[in-house]
């Protein structure tokens, strides 16, 4: 037999004793007697089967039990009580070791994807401190030049004592920025940041949005629009001020990295119980190999541009937390000298 199961060991090994005993019985009779017994040779052959069964199941039972309770002392590290896992019980007609084989490749399995986690949450932890460490760097070393100058003299000289303070100011509001938008992002993925459900009309917070901005957008001529699809005053059910923040930085985005006299359109289109958004600019466009990454924390395409820009970096990474907060999704595409379009999608108010 090919990969026989206890229970048949059991049964060919309780035949073949009892079928020995048969034959020693016929034998003993035949040389000593005289004559073949086959009545009482047929009682001894029931007699050791039966208690042949028993004591070679019971014993293999546990010699079977003893191995792989060891097996899964070792592997899931735990101790074995009346309330033993269903997988530590012998089932005697089945290919235990068979299944005790698949137990521990699924076990080996599931730690070899919880040893490849660990190994990318340890480079994502170096390459995040690396990055921090990065994005504050600057700031702190312009403050200290700054400073350093207004204690070497600098601070007597009306022509550069404000215009310094000004300029080390301006590198603490941005260290500020970074900090709050790495803090809303771990609250978000801790979910200690509660989502405010409530209906409300898309196009409103967009409008908010477009004037909050407006100024930001004269500065490079760049308007403002709604698209035709977006005529429509569309009733979501999600958090206001979230989804707020989500456009603001996809707008603010357009124009920081838009050309002049550019555009930046907004739509709105219906897809049955969600709405899908889209921020579309006409604007230099992302190369393809940059778009995966995109919303990754501090990646930029343009490092230098990004930072005289005044970006942190962290903005869609923010704008992806909170859509996928509502388990909603969020995607971009982009065609360099054509623009640039993201967008996500919010479920439909029912109200």
């Amino acid at each position: 037999m090919k990969n026989p199961t206890p229970l048949q060991v059991v049964l060919v090994s309780s035949f073949l004793l009892a079928s020995l005993a048969f034959l020693g019985v016929l034998a003993y009779g035949w040389v000593v007697l005289s004559k073949v017994d086959f009545l009482n040779g047929f009682f001894v052959f029931l007699l050791v089967g039966i208690f042949s069964f028993i004591i070679f199941f019971f014993m293999l039972q546990r010699f079977i039990y003893r191995k792989i309770k060891v097996i899964y002392k070792s592997i899931y590290d735990f101790k074995v009580t009346k309330d033993e896992p269903k997988t530590l019980r012998i089932k005697m007609s089945s290919d235990v070791f068979e299944t005790q084989a698949e137990e521990v490749e699924k076990w080996a399995e599931t730690k070899k994807q919880e040893i490849d986690k660990l190994k990318q949450m340890e480079n994502f932890r170096k390459e995040f401190l690396a990055n921090v460490s990065h994005e504050l760097k600057t700031p702190i070393f312009n403050i200290q030049g700054y400073i350093e100058t207004l204690i070497d003299g600098g601070l007597d000289d009306p022509e550069i004592n404000i215009s310094y303070l000004q300029k080390a100011s301006k590198n603490v509001s941005r260290m500020n920025s970074i900090i709050k938008d790495l803090e809303t992002i771990t609250s978000l993925e801790t979910g200690k940041i509660q989502l405010i459900h409530s209906s409300f009309r898309v196009n409103d917070v967009v409008s908010e949005v477009f004037d909050a901005l407006s100024y930001q957008a004269k500065d490079k001529n760049i308007s403002l629009k709604f698209k035709k699809s977006c005529s429509t005053g569309f009733m979501v059910e999600a958090d206001k001020e979230k989804i707020k923040e989500v456009l603001f930085n996809l707008i603010s985005n357009s124009i920081r990295y838009g050309k002049e006299g550019g555009e930046t359109q907004v739509g709105c289109y219906d897809m049955e119980k969600n709405l899908l958004v889209e921020v579309s600019d006409n604007g230099i466009g992302i190369p393809k190999e940059h778009l995966p990454h995109l919303f990754e924390r501090f990646y930029r395409v343009d490092k230098d541009r990004s930072r005289i820009s005044g970006g942190t970096g962290l903005g869609l990474s923010i704008v992806k937390h909170i859509v996928e907060a509502h388990n909603q999704s969020v995607h971009v595409r982009s065609t360099v000298g054509v623009g640039t379009t993201f967008g996500f999608t919010l479920k439909k108010s029912s109200s």
